[in-house]
């Protein structure tokens, strides 16, 4: 009898651990998945907004294409969405305290789909034609354009307004006097040369870079989609494999935020580091290496493989030397 009560005692014990898990795996399921498609949401009406300003301080005389921004804004935001989200995920296992190797797969196996299912879906998106629109007028005859940081603090004002930039000018520098222009005497009439309309270009560099380096992250996830399901697989795969390795630095200190900026640290090494490695020269390092004896499509996910595989072997060291110590005590 008391065989059978241990017994009884210990399948009751066993199941509350096993609900347990699975109620922690159902709310990180729907945590996650909900945080992938907000953060895609709002990066890509961000990006559009950026795109879209961009086109009005460039003063465009072509149509405007509504889709092909937008489209374009979804790619980028669907590369910051992989970065983002999972740093977020694995921040809610570590809180949440859900058991790690499960865990670890459902965020991975999620963020896959989701970055396959949207990426099939922005590619047969752009085959819609797209929907041209009329550039609007941005401004009539005597359009003032300032760019307070240039030198000098030239000032252009446009006498026949946004209808044709090129055309007669005065320009007003500081400290000399106004100069008319019939024309615009630069040999490139692009408009590019003319300052910003009515905006000024005052965003740090950081910024910028992060956003470069998500648009070339989005273009190589791009070209391995436009490859095939396997080639996008084996890339995009070992990626959030060695993202999702980084687990253990969310654990460093017992302050959630500092562990939160040290994870925004790493994950922004990573995609710079995976730039650098899809640059040309270090391609060409990785095919002088490799000899014709592997692909060299597979020469970044092996690297991303192998640290991913020593990250995931420390966190498991130290969970295996903190367990010992506990039954020590």
């Amino acid at each position: 009898m008391e065989k059978n009560g241990f017994k009884a005692l210990l399948h009751s014990d066993l199941s509350r651990v096993i609900l347990n898990i699975v109620r922690k795996l159902v709310k990180l399921v729907l945590f996650y998945s909900l945080s992938l498609v907000i953060l895609f949401l709002v990066s890509t009406g961000l990006r559009f907004l950026v795109l879209r300003i961009e086109w009005v301080r460039a003063l465009s005389q072509e149509r405007e294409v509504v889709l092909v921004e937008l489209i374009t804004a979804a790619r980028w935001a669907l590369s910051l969405t992989v970065y983002g989200g999972i740093l977020l995920g694995l921040s809610y296992i570590v809180r949440q305290n859900v058991f790690a190797p499960t865990a670890i797969l459902c965020t991975a196996l999620l963020t896959i789909g989701f970055t396959f299912g949207i990426g099939q879906f922005i590619e047969n998106w752009e085959n819609v034609p797209p929907a041209k629109t009329p550039a609007q007028p941005l401004g009539s005859a005597g359009l003032i354009l300032s760019n307070n940081v240039r030198p000098a603090g030239t000032v252009l004002v446009l006498l026949e307004g946004s209808v044709k930039p090129g055309g007669s000018r005065v320009v007003a520098t500081p400290g000399k006097p106004l100069l008319y222009q019939a024309e615009f005497p630069g040999k490139d009439l692009s408009l590019l040369s003319l300052p910003p309309a009515p905006f000024s270009d005052n965003c740090p560099w950081f910024l910028k870079s992060f956003a470069i380096d998500l648009r070339l992250n989005a273009e190589k996830l791009r070209q391995h989609l436009n490859a095939g399901a396997l080639p996008f697989l084996v890339y995009a795969g070992a990626l959030v494999f060695l993202l999702c390795s980084l687990m253990f630095i969310l654990k460093l200190s017992v302050w959630p935020l500092a562990n939160l900026f040290l994870g925004c640290l790493a994950f922004r090494g990573i995609l710079a580091l995976e730039v650098l490695f899809n640059t040309r020269e270090m391609q060409d390092i990785f095919d002088s290496f490799l000899r014709n004896r592997l692909p060299l499509s597979l020469a970044i996910p092996l690297i991303f493989c192998g640290a991913g595989l020593l990250a995931h072997l420390y966190s498991f060291l130290v969970y295996l030397v903190k367990r010992q110590s506990h039954y020590a005590d």
